[in-house]
This record gives structure tokens, sequence and C-alpha cells, in this order.
């Protein structure tokens, strides 16, 4: 462990609000250090490795850098290059593979543990995404080799059995690709439909291939035990088992509230687990810690997206400058207004 090092700003998470907040702290003239217990936006390089992003390229695009795809909806791979060229040309300072495990309010500002060093800040801002945590499906059997809650590319289950769990677009993709790539798929969605939220050119490819048969999907379904060689599901008709070499259980995923927790800030009592913060400043019921991006939904991981929480770096920044120049809130406003 290296000797505590100062920092006026710690971002917690590298995806791309947190590389906003970065490039807003630079041009606030403020010294940060952004954390990142994976890779640089560790969240989209988990993304399934054929991917395309249901937004258009300029909805994705951070720090008023543009983003240019070969197609109007970029790919997972064109959006890996364009955040890393953009952490290269605004010069962020960034630690990767160093993840944050305790956050601890001091007398003067915090203490930060990661699993490389510690450090000290005056200010904090989370941005951790919700790509962290899958939903288990707590059944017998989820721990088996052959059970993954994340997919990457369909060449692994080419002429095997699989098992896909989920009705959102990751659940979807799967089947879809690795049926085309020679998989027997078996879809298990607890609901009557596949999901609304499913991209609209994708809906009608994966209808199409449950009406002719190619792909069978049991609904209002869900698995009760899984074996070496077999799943079992309670359908609507009783109990099924359905012969199986792979389950991709793609049933979403939620964000890190125990850290928030941990770290003082308040949740709601209700289902969704709103964090508490001001909607003007982002300001947490901890002074001095902010959250930035789809954390500020709590549960609700689909209210927030890279567009729309873009502002979020922006209003931070405003109010974290006062502090350090200890400048009136209303005369920063009227600067940045002029």
């Amino acid at each position: 462990m290296q000797t505590t090092q100062h920092y006026p700003l710690i971002i917690i998470g590298a995806g791309p609000i947190g590389l906003t907040c970065g490039i807003e702290a630079k041009k606030a003239g403020i010294d940060f250090l952004i954390l990142e217990k994976g890779c640089l936006t560790n969240s989209i390089y988990n993304y399934p490795a054929n991917m395309t992003f249901f937004s258009t390229s300029e909805k994705l695009e951070i720090g008023e850098i543009p983003f240019v795809s070969n197609s109007p909806k970029p790919t997972r791979s064109e959006a890996l290059e364009y955040y890393r060229r953009a952490a290269v040309s605004q010069h962020l300072n960034i630690r990767l593979f160093e993840e944050v495990s305790a956050l601890q309010k001091q007398e003067n500002g915090f203490l930060i543990t990661s699993n490389k060093q510690t450090y000290t800040a005056a200010h904090i801002i989370i941005s951790t995404g919700f790509y962290d945590i899958p939903y288990l499906l707590n059944v017998p059997g989820e721990n088996l080799n052959k059970v993954t809650h994340y997919y990457k590319e369909p060449h692994l289950y080419a002429f095997q059995k699989v098992m896909v769990v989920g009705a959102q677009n990751s659940a979807i993709d799967a089947a879809l690709e690795t049926w085309r790539k020679g998989a027997e798929v078996t879809m298990i969605i607890r609901g009557s439909e596949v999901g609304q939220r499913v991209k609209y050119w994708v809906r009608p490819d994966i209808m199409n291939r449950i009406d002719e048969g190619s792909i069978k999907v049991y609904y209002n379904s869900s698995i009760k035990e899984i074996r070496e060689t077999a799943v079992d599901v309670e359908t609507e008709n009783g109990l099924v088992t359905v012969q199986n070499d792979w389950v991709l259980a793609l049933t979403g995923y939620q964000p890190n509230l125990s850290f928030l927790q941990k770290a003082g800030i308040h949740l709601s009592d209700d289902e969704i687990k709103n964090p508490s913060y001001n909607e003007d400043t982002h300001e947490t019921n901890v002074k001095n810690i902010f959250l930035a991006g789809v954390i500020c939904g709590g549960m609700n991981t689909h209210r927030l997206f890279i567009e729309n929480s873009r502002e979020h770096a922006v209003k931070i920044m405003q109010v974290i400058k006062q502090r350090i120049e200890k400048k009136p809130l209303a005369e920063m406003k009227r600067a940045t207004i002029i």
C-alpha cells in the first residue's frame, strides 16, 4: 500500500459519465483522479461483442467531442474506441483496475481506500453505473460452470443446446446470435411476451423465429433447477425437463447500492431504492458527495442514459468549483451565463 495521496476531487467510475465528469473538472481547472475497478468503460466492454447501440452516435458523445460511426447507430467496438480516444485526447487522470473498497467521511474530507492505495479527497463523485451485479435466479444449480449472467459472443455455443433466460435486449440478442451459429435455443420468459423495450429492428426478427419454431419459447415460465445435462422449467402446463448444455441467465443487472449506504447515503424505503440527492446540484445527503449517471435512479435503471446524464457533470462541477473558490453559487451561475 503506497502513501496516501490527496486530490480536490476523486471520481469513482470510468464509464462515459465518469469520463464526462473528468472532462468538466479539467475545464473548471480542478485537479482530479478517476478510479475504475475494471478497464476503461468497463460496462461497455462487457456488452455482447456484436452489440449495436439503440442510441445514435451524437447522443453518446461526451465533452462536445464528435463521435463519428459507420452507421447512425454505433457498435460496441466503435464506442470503446471513441471513449478511449476521448480519454487520451483530454489527458484524463485515470487509474484502472483499482477498486474502491471503502469511503469514509473525515473532518476535512474523505478517506478513500482502494485495493492498491489510500487517498484523501475534498469532494467525491460516484458514477458507477449498474452493470456490476446481475439479478440471480436463486435456484439450485445456478453455480454450475454451464451458467453465466454475461453473454459475450456466439461461437462458443455452436451446435449446443442453449437456454436463454430473459425477455429484453441482451437476452434477445443472445438467442438470435447463438441460433444463427447453429445452437438449439430455448427461451424462458417470465412474462407473457417479449419485452417492449427490445430494439425495434430486432423485435420482428425474434418474433418470426419464434413463430416459425426455430427458437422455442416458454412464456409465463421460470427455471426450478439446473443440472449438468438438463433444466427443470415450471411452465403454464406444469413442470417440463429440457435437455441442456448452457444457460444464459440474462435477467438484468443492478447498481451497487450497498456501496452508497456504506458511504452514508440514504436510500428510499420503496423497491426503487432511490438515493437521496438534490436534483439541482446532484449532491447527496452527505455533503460533498455527488452522484452522476444512472446510479441516480436507484433500481430504476431505465430512466437515465448517457444522453440525459451528461448534464449531471456540468451541474456538479459548478458547485465544486464554487466551493473551491468560495464564491457564491449565484455569482458562478451569472458568470456561466455571461
